[in-house]
């Protein structure tokens, strides 16, 4: 795998549609932790359910221009999505709660949920590249 070709303009699409499902995502997730009061774990899992939900379908049609259905892609997906959130967001808490000692956990929990999206980004590109819609996409 050359670093050229996994970073390509599949990769700058993947990265608008990113924009748009954070923008609808963490605006769910810091609303619900700051303004609603929920825990780190259910803000940070409510905004990626409505934001994955929403970058299956702007993926699979406009970054990966995938035409057919399966239920091993929806599958995988979901997969992709719930490893790539469990490891972004497991590992970001108690790296800012470590980092950020002398802060106040709201401060900490903040930067937590901004580095796990940082992360998951990342780990979820690679997972839909080359799991969820490898070799599904319409050749160029």
């Amino acid at each position: 795998m050359k670093f050229a070709t996994t970073f390509d303009g599949k990769f700058f699409k993947f990265i608008l549609v990113g924009i748009i499902n954070t923008l609808v995502g963490s605006a769910i997730m810091f609303l619900l932790y700051n303004l609603a009061h929920f825990s780190y774990w259910m803000s940070s899992a409510a905004g990626y359910i409505a934001g994955s939900i929403l970058s299956f379908f702007l993926n699979k049609y406009f970054t990966f221009a995938v035409k057919e259905w399966s239920i091993f892609m929806v599958i995988a997906f979901i997969a992709n999505i719930t490893l790539c959130y469990f490891i972004a967001y497991g590992a970001a808490k108690p790296m800012m709660n470590y980092l950020l000692q002398g802060e106040t956990q709201n401060i900490r929990e903040n930067i937590a949920l901004f580095t796990g999206m940082c992360l998951f980004t990342v780990l979820s590109y690679l997972g839909q590249r080359f799991v969820v819609f490898k070799g599904k996409t319409d050749k160029n």
